[in-house]
């Protein structure tokens, strides 16, 4: 019995693969009405053949037929032409909206997405099996040409003697059947060597990641074993590809010479009773081969296999839910954020244990804790970067999850300890968001970040390329806090964002970040004593509980509240 979890992915697949069909729209009918004009000239040319054939040898006139096999072989070039532009750009566009929708849907699971499948193997399937998957239209419509062809000629061979079509016919449950093993195997061997292929590729962008402690530890060689220990499967998986392709073709081979010879067997002894013309014959050998044409369907339903298994590993994110957002809005406030019950899981482990929390409107809060106390969680709860297991968190008295997108978005501003740098200049770095910051906007962050010095000694200025422009592991935090800044917002979350920056730094960064601002509540999660010293109150945190909520005065008489810090900054 298969999991809701698999019944999901496979709803999923199927309604997947009607949106890339659907997608292909009118490039998809053309290709199939080419496709079709094709077989249907293909089907044509051997009856041409055949009559003109005949008019040869009974020395009548044959020029109008000789023109007319010319054109339709003229005309089969064309469509053969047509068709392959057509199948480029329906495939190019299924490729493109496959990966513009599952793009979204990655950045609208936000954390949960890499957590779940890793960045590396979602970065395959977006490229790889999205580019796999988009092939689906152009597979389809040349299977149902490459079908077409043997229907068409086992209908053709009937009309110029039913006994021809009879012959064929009783071999034709072997192909039926060969047919079928071939897409059942070839299926099952596309996904293993896909699903090798992401392992791979997941490795790889944690190898590239850390690449700096890689070479510091000297374990390049152990790194590359590493990377490259699912290539031995990946190699089992594609010989078996080939394999199962190669058997089906050795076994298409040795049953269409049989059922070839029976028809022109037959052919030749209605031929030899006068019931056929040695045009017909030649007509009927023509027609047999194209009813025979298994290789170029094998070929097909391969393709077709490959797209199909790339489309489930897309479906397998696709059925991943995203956050469903409500439509109220925010009533005025000064940020007000409240943890009721709050349960967390990560992982099978429980990490925030009914936490209830209340946070005034335009005050600051510390929460300090050891590692895997659950602070980050915490701190991605407060804004909705991921939703809890039980209770609910409310800002200003409304449940996030009632919030729209767009409202939450513009009320809520987050500063990370290892902050992606977004955008083309440093200036596009900082005013990054929902709506962009103004230059004037991003410069004054930027002076309450303590960034603005250096950004200014960079070659360019504000104008720099993120990419040329050197910096340190405090500069880019401080960029990042210059990010936070500048899109405001009722509450700002701070999640260990002040770790890389030196102590003077810091010190003056947090004298700006937590002076009275009645109008701002500020969340920070806290490695220091002194961060921690001057927010309004501390949430101390152990074992996914809050153990004691004051004042860091408060909270320093007691022991265990010290060590924290003590290990934290012996670490």
């Amino acid at each position: 019995m298969n999991s809701p979890s698999a019944q999901a992915t496979s709803a999923a697949g199927h309604e997947l693969s009607r949106a890339v069909l659907r997608q292909g729209g009118v490039r998809c009918a053309a290709l199939c009405a080419v496709s079709t004009a094709a077989t249907a000239a293909g089907l044509l040319l051997p009856a041409l053949l055949g009559h003109t054939l005949d008019l040869l040898l009974a020395r009548s006139p044959a020029g109008r037929w000789v023109g007319c096999c010319a054109g339709v072989v003229l005309l089969l070039a064309v469509l053969d032409g047509c068709a392959g532009v057509l199948t480029g750009t329906a495939d190019a566009h299924a490729t493109a909206w496959l990966r513009r929708d599952l793009t979204g849907h990655v950045l609208a699971l936000g954390p949960r997405a890499s957590a779940r499948f890793g960045a590396g193997d979602l970065v395959a399937r977006l490229v790889g099996n999205a580019a796999q998957a988009g092939t689906a239209p152009g597979a389809l419509a040349a299977s149902l040409a490459a079908l077409a062809g043997p229907v068409g000629g086992v209908v053709a061979l009937g009309l110029i003697d039913p006994w021809l079509a009879a012959v064929f016919l009783a071999g034709a449950p072997v192909l039926a059947l060969l047919l079928r093993a071939f897409a059942r195997d070839t299926s099952a061997c596309v996904a293993d060597y896909q699903r090798a292929q992401g392992r791979i590729a997941g490795a790889l962008a944690e190898a590239v990641g850390g690449v700096r402690t890689i070479r510091a530890a000297g374990a390049e060689r152990r790194e590359t074993a590493r990377v490259l220990a699912p290539l031995p499967e990946l190699s089992r998986a594609g010989h078996r590809m080939w394999r199962v392709q190669g058997r089906a073709a050795a076994q298409a081979v040795g049953v269409a010479p049989l059922l070839n010879l029976g028809v022109l067997a037959v052919a030749g002894l209605l031929l030899a009773r006068h019931r056929l013309s040695v045009g017909e014959v030649l007509a009927a050998s023509r027609y047999a081969v194209l009813a025979t044409g298994v290789g170029t369907l094998v070929g097909q339903l391969a393709a077709l296999a490959r797209a199909r298994a790339a489309t489930a590993r897309l479906a397998e994110v696709r059925a991943e839910p995203a956050p469903a957002h409500g439509t109220r809005r925010l009533p005025p406030g000064n940020g007000r954020l409240e943890l009721r019950a709050v349960t967390a899981r990560r992982d099978g482990r429980t990490v925030l244990d009914g936490v209830d929390l209340v946070v005034p409107g335009g005050t600051s809060l510390a929460v300090v804790g050891r590692s895997g106390a659950g602070k980050s969680l915490l701190a991605a709860l407060a804004g909705r970067l991921a939703d809890p297991d039980a209770g609910e968190v409310l800002l200003d008295g409304v449940p996030l999850r009632d919030l729209g997108h767009a409202e939450l978005r513009d009320a809520v501003a987050y500063a990370f300890e290892r902050p992606a740098l977004l955008g083309t200049t440093v200036e596009d770095t900082i005013a990054f968001g929902r709506t962009p910051a103004t230059p004037a906007v991003v410069r004054r962050a930027a002076r309450h970040a303590r960034a603005d010095d250096f950004v200014r000694r960079l070659p360019e200025g504000y104008r720099t390329r993120v990419a040329d422009a050197a910096r340190s592991g405090g500069e880019t935090q401080r960029l990042g806090l210059a990010r936070a800044f500048a899109h405001g917002g009722r509450l700002l979350v701070l999640d260990d964002a002040l770790s890389s920056l030196d102590t003077v730094t810091e010190h003056h960064i947090t004298r700006t970040l937590l002076s009275p601002d009645p109008g701002r509540t500020r969340l920070l999660i806290a490695h220091r004593a002194s961060t921690a010293a001057h927010a309004d109150r501390v949430a101390w945190l152990d074992a996914g509980r809050v153990r004691a909520l004051g004042t860091h005065r408060e909270l320093w008489q007691e022991a265990g509240y010290r060590a924290v810090f003590g290990q934290a900054e012996a670490g």
